[in-house]
């Protein structure tokens, strides 16, 4: 089989190709000029119009009360900084998973030198998956301020059981956050159903939007002290920040061009479907387990239980170092994967692949069957070279 053009396999990272609607849609709004809130004319007004109907197509996909909770940040690590530095204080206290990101866990150790306590409930070393009843009990030792789930591992691609999870922790008294990164877009989510409190996630991944884009979700009733100030395009009289979402926590210009590319993707969502999105993902990612698992060498991560998975893909070749692999793939067949510690070296510790890591793939809605036949069949070469050897 010959393919004429390189294989896009680390959508886990950023998503490509976009949907063709968000590369116009970016150019347009490049063309248009105009920033919201700085002005009356026509293009800031435009601008403006554009911004609003972004948040209400967020509001939409994940069925939030309300559009003005959603604020707009250059990417998940903006998100997950302003929240956890926005609302905790020393005394406070946090249980996440030992599967996080470091997008999460740097932010969490600052925050722990500074008084807040962090507990990390380990995942299962061999599905990636952190058990309920497990976060449960440590939120339940002391009290607790906030319990902070990854959804998806962006490593081995697990989803957490996290139905009942929020409803939970609100009997408790307890905040619960999802960090989003590797889910939004990608698996259905329903905040008001899973009682959800604060949600990150980018939107250049599962959302397909551009880079440079991403939102932090903040329920009725939280109030966060901002990261950034400065100038909001409201109450420019006052030299104090706005109290009124979303103003209080987006301070500076938005990213118009990129919002305008997410708003299309958010537009391809809603036609072509979540379910359906979710569809074709779990036939690329049976496709490709199935195959690794049939290669005699392929060490494979994360639950057998394709329902339980989301587009990372993490394995090994036996006698080949991860970044051996990569750099064949990458020179030798176009083939675009990631490999080393993807930001999460305690992800990495739970399932014994640190510190040399592992190779990813992820596919996207876009990559088709023979581009993954041709990964695996490549996969199969390394194998029996490796065998003859």
């Amino acid at each position: 089989m010959t393919l004429t053009k390189p294989i896009y396999l680390d959508n886990a990272a950023t998503s490509h190709p976009k949907p063709e609607a968000v590369y116009l849609a970016v150019m347009e709004a490049l063309r248009a000029g105009g920033s919201p809130g700085r002005g009356s004319h026509r293009s800031a007004m435009a601008a403006e119009h554009l911004v609003f109907e972004t948040r209400e197509a967020l509001a939409e996909l994940f069925n939030a009360a309300s559009s003005d909770r959603f604020i707009f940040t250059h990417n998940a690590t903006t998100a997950i900084n302003q929240a956890l530095f926005g609302l905790l204080r020393p005394g406070d206290r946090v249980v996440t998973t030992t599967v996080e990101h470091n997008a999460v866990t740097r932010p969490l150790r600052e925050l722990q030198e500074r008084g807040v306590a962090i507990v990390k409930v380990a995942a299962d070393p061999v599905t990636g998956i952190v058990k309920s009843s497990a976060l449960q009990e440590a939120c339940l030792c002391q009290p607790t301020r906030l319990l902070l789930v990854n959804h998806c591992s962006n490593v081995f691609g697990s989803i957490q059981p996290i139905e009942g999870l929020g409803r939970w922790c609100h009997d408790h008294g307890i905040l619960f956050m999802l960090d989003g990164a590797q889910s939004a877009g990608s698996v259905p989510i329903d905040f008001q159903a899973l009682n959800i409190d604060l949600f990150a996630a980018p939107g250049h991944k599962g959302l397909l939007g551009p880079q440079g884009t991403g939102f932090l979700y903040v329920n009725e009733g939280i109030e966060l002290v901002p990261l950034i100030y400065g100038g909001t395009g409201a109450n420019s009289h006052s030299d104090r920040q706005p109290q009124i979402f979303p103003e209080c926590l987006e301070s500076g210009t938005l990213n118009l061009p990129g919002l305008a590319g997410l708003s299309a993707a958010l537009q391809f969502l809603q036609q072509t479907g979540i379910e359906q999105l979710r569809t074709r993902e779990l036939e690329l990612i049976e496709k490709i387990c199935t195959g690794l698992k049939n290669i005699e060498s392929v060490k494979l991560y994360g639950s057998d239980d394709v329902m339980l998975r989301a587009g990372a893909i993490s394995f090994n070749l036996t006698n080949y170092d991860p970044a051996e692999v990569g750099f064949i793939l990458d020179q030798q067949e176009q083939i675009s994967a990631r490999v080393g510690l993807h930001c999460a070296p305690d992800a990495h510790r739970t399932i014994g692949t640190y510190p040399t890591g592992t190779v990813r793939v992820s596919p996207g809605y876009f990559t088709t069957e023979a581009e993954i036949d041709h990964f695996l069949q490549t996969i199969e070469k390394l194998n029996d070279k490796k065998l003859k050897s």
